[in-house]
């Protein structure tokens, strides 16, 4: 198989902190929470009817970007990861690694249906490490390699005693069945999603001590490769990334925003210290993902700075001959600081 840039950036980060590799992530797992919206906008001519598209598309847009190889993980839900890593063996000669979301806490089920998200976190877990490995639950040795061997677990902390240890149970389990089946991950940590009187005063503040609680009971054995965590800003993304060289900090992407949103929460997260970043709807409700992988990789290697990526992006678009969601003086404006 070909080498995994992620494999190659972690190396490299570990050994020197300072260096200008970036973790880039194309986040396709949305379909494990989100129901039928998960695909993202249908920009064909039947959205009045079908405001989505189809899982079908979904699939599609995964191979496109893997394709274009300029992400260095691909995130998907384990049944999609059926389908592209073994059925397909997408990933055997790519530098692309598969990724899969190896749990879904109850505050990610949304879609455009429900109430659990109003509801305080509950640990669970769909899939298996063996459906991720070999899509069966009685892998043969020789089957693991067959699918990911790479998963994100999430964790959601409501400063509540019985709530958050029974988070931190399920993922000391995970973490014990993992390095039995060298199964690797990393680790996503949201902020309190219903903490009720519990609400604590820093957010920010109180992710960063949640996470740094967390890793100081893992032995380097079981440690996630990376972190996902909101962008809180600069002060407290620099504070989590001085506490600790060995943990690398990437940021997850959160609501679309405006073009200009996206690209600068990029810019400047790096700018601050973090290592990855995983997007997931600010790549998937684009006009033209493959143009949008361009342009963030392009910010993730330092090559261009929020405000000119936008404009660079707007002038994709205008040669494709696709319409934008917004003119470029609208898309410049920043909605998200």
């Amino acid at each position: 198989m070909m080498k995994k840039t992620l494999d190659q950036k972690i190396e490299r980060i570990l050994a020197d902190s300072s260096v200008g590799d970036f973790i880039l992530a194309d986040a396709k797992d949305g379909d494990m929470g989100g129901g039928i919206p998960s695909p993202g906008r249908n920009r064909g001519d039947d959205t009045d009817r079908h405001p989505y598209g189809t899982h079908q598309n979904y699939l599609q847009y995964m191979r496109d970007v893997t394709e274009q190889g300029l992400v260095d993980i691909m995130l998907m839900s384990v049944s999609s990861s059926e389908q592209l890593t073994i059925n397909e063996r997408l990933f055997d000669n790519s530098a692309v690694t598969p990724a899969i979301r190896a749990n879904d806490t109850t505050d990610i089920w949304l879609g455009d249906s429900g109430i659990y998200s109003s509801q305080p976190s509950l640990p669970f877990r769909s899939t298996t490490i063996e459906h991720a490995q070999c899509g069966k639950w009685n892998c043969a040795p020789e089957e693991r390699r067959l699918g990911a061997d790479l998963g994100l677990y999430s964790m959601t902390f409501n400063n509540d005693t019985h709530l958050d240890r029974q988070a931190l149970q399920a993922y000391k389990d995970f973490r014990i069945e993992a390095e039995q089946k060298e199964f690797r991950h990393f680790l996503e940590v949201f902020v309190p999603n219903a903490p009720g009187d519990n609400a604590p005063k820093d957010v920010a503040g109180y992710v960063n001590d949640a996470i740094a609680k967390t890793l100081a009971g893992i032995t380097s054995a079981g440690r996630p490769l990376f972190l996902k965590i909101p962008y809180f800003g600069p002060a407290a993304l620099e504070a989590l990334v001085r506490y600790d060289s060995n943990v690398i900090v990437g940021i997850l992407g959160g609501p679309s925003g405006t073009t200009h949103d996206s690209y600068r929460m990029l810019w400047e997260a790096k700018k601050y210290g973090a290592r990855a970043a995983l997007f997931g709807r600010k790549i998937n409700n684009s006009e033209d993902q493959l143009s949008s992988v361009i342009v963030l990789r392009a910010i993730a290697d330092g090559e261009l700075d929020a405000e000119s990526a936008v404009r660079e992006y707007h002038g994709m678009l205008e040669k494709k001959g696709i319409k934008p969601d917004r003119p470029l003086k609208d898309d410049l404006v920043l909605t998200q600081v």
